[in-house]
């Protein structure tokens, strides 16, 4: 009982269709009942007057030809509820013999109606006294007279027992297409990026639930705005910061040229590498900034794959030269993929970073390009530790970096990478590049070629 009640609680298209079923259930039990007990009364009423039709055609006989009384013998339509009939002197005894049951009817029994015990049987009796002083005797066995009665009253009950479970389905189907504009406004929003922060259109929705639709909108503004003023604060912050970082770092060069000691030129190289993370950092913040943004109109243009992973490699090269890793392009690296050249540059230099940083020296990092009819597809491998499952989810928050894994960084690479996809409506999925040893990641980018949505394979953002 408590599961049903939490079960109703929790749904209003449940609870409305229980509600509505107990009612006409409800009904349906009173109305049969109703009309059965009532169709009960009327038949022993119509059996009644064939007693009382019954009476008046044997007076008639007894009057005319009292001779063919003895040939009578009653049935019904069903011949279900035989009828006795005996014509009785004044002193009782039965002056014409007829067929079936003898009823002993006492002398002194009034005329009219009466329910007799004869034996182990019940009968409905009749008895009417005529002018020449005889007595009519009509009788039906009661259990005859019930089972009709009740056989014609269970025909009421046969329109409830079809109409009723009709009607509970069409109730059931009507207050679910009432509730399909909700579950069509529940999969609008749920088919939206994250970024995607436009009203929700309300003019196909019904009157009850727009007051609602537009209070999400409204809370939807005062989301993009608050986004939007973040967005502003990180890119104004890290612009900002940008050329007093720019300044140190050129006073550090320009210290580096004096004549020190050994343990102050350490000092200074160790201030020369923060100051480079700081750029870094920085830089990121402004790329990531930018990707999110959400007032950049959709770019419409094309890249070649091949010369941005071109020009990648020729910067991230001296890391992975002084970490003796080798670097491989496989595919078709010629093919013009949907996105503009920033945003791809972004991508492709963010991915490989990220390889040679995590995989360990003398490693292997490879990339490559193929193409399906419907997408042009972009991977990114390396043979490092790979990404356990249990982090997947969380790599892609901002200044999130998995532990113990001994790589300096701003934690904002894949921040980046996921807002662009989100972006341009990639699909970004990862797994191991090398199944067997569950070893290595390789992440894989799919860009739609033909405009229709993709669907993931794997394990998507």
């Amino acid at each position: 009982m408590e599961s049903l009640k939490r079960r109703l609680n929790d749904s209003i298209q449940l609870k409305l269709s229980f509600v509505l079923a107990s009612v006409v259930a409800v009904i349906a039990v009173a109305a049969g009942a109703f009309s059965f007990l009532s169709t009960l009364d009327d038949a022993h009423e119509r059996q009644d007057d064939v007693l009382y039709q019954v009476a008046d055609l044997t007076t008639h006989i007894v009057a005319t030809a009292p001779q063919a009384i003895q040939s009578i013998k009653l049935l019904d339509e069903d011949r279900d509820s035989s009828l006795i009939v005996q014509v009785l002197t004044e002193q009782g005894s039965v002056e014409f013999p007829t067929a079936g049951t003898h009823l002993p009817i006492s002398p002194s029994q009034p005329d009219g109606l009466h329910t007799l015990d004869v034996g182990d049987q019940t009968f409905r009796v009749l008895v009417r006294t005529i002018p020449s002083h005889q007595r009519i005797v009509v009788a039906q066995d009661t259990d005859l007279r019930n089972a009709a009665a009740l056989k014609d009253a269970l025909r009421t009950l046969m329109p409830f027992l079809i109409l009723v479970p009709i009607l509970l389905v069409a109730i059931a189907d009507i207050i679910r297409r009432m509730f399909r504009p909700t579950r069509k406004l529940s999969e609008q929003v749920d088919a939206r990026r994250e970024t995607d922060l436009s009203p929700v259109g309300s003019d196909h929705l019904p009157r009850e639930i727009r007051p609602f639709v537009r209070a999400i909108n409204r809370l939807l503004v005062r989301v993009a705005e608050s986004m939007e003023a973040q967005r502003r604060f990180i890119a104004d912050a890290a612009h900002e910061l940008r050329s007093p970082a720019a300044a140190l770092s050129l006073q550090a060069e320009r210290l580096g040229r004096a004549a020190m000691s050994d343990e102050a030129r350490d000092r200074l190289q160790a201030l020369r590498r923060g100051l480079d993370r700081n750029q870094h950092l920085l830089t990121q913040l402004l790329a990531l900034a930018k990707a999110q943004s959400t007032s950049d109109a959709p770019s419409h243009s094309v890249t070649k794959v091949g010369a941005v992973i071109h020009d990648v490699l020729e910067t991230v090269l001296p890391l992975a030269e002084a970490k003796h890793i080798d670097i491989g392009v496989t595919g078709d690296d010629d093919l013009d993929l949907p996105i503009s050249e920033l945003d791809l540059t972004t991508l492709v230099r963010n991915l490989t970073d990220n390889a040679i940083r995590y995989t360990p020296e003398g490693g292997r990092v490879d990339l490559s390009v193929t193409a399906t009819p419907e997408a042009i597809v972009l991977c990114v491998s390396d043979s490092g530790p790979g990404v356990p499952a249990e982090e997947r989810d969380h790599i892609f928050e901002p200044f999130y970096r998995v532990l113990g894994t001994g790589q300096a960084g701003s934690g904002l690479g894949l921040s980046i990478v996921a807002a662009i996809v989100q972006k341009v409506g990639a699909i970004i999925e990862f797994s191991h590049s090398d199944e067997t040893t569950q070893s290595g990641l390789c992440v894989t980018l799919t860009f739609s070629t033909n405009g229709l949505p993709l669907e993931p394979t794997n394990e998507p953002y």
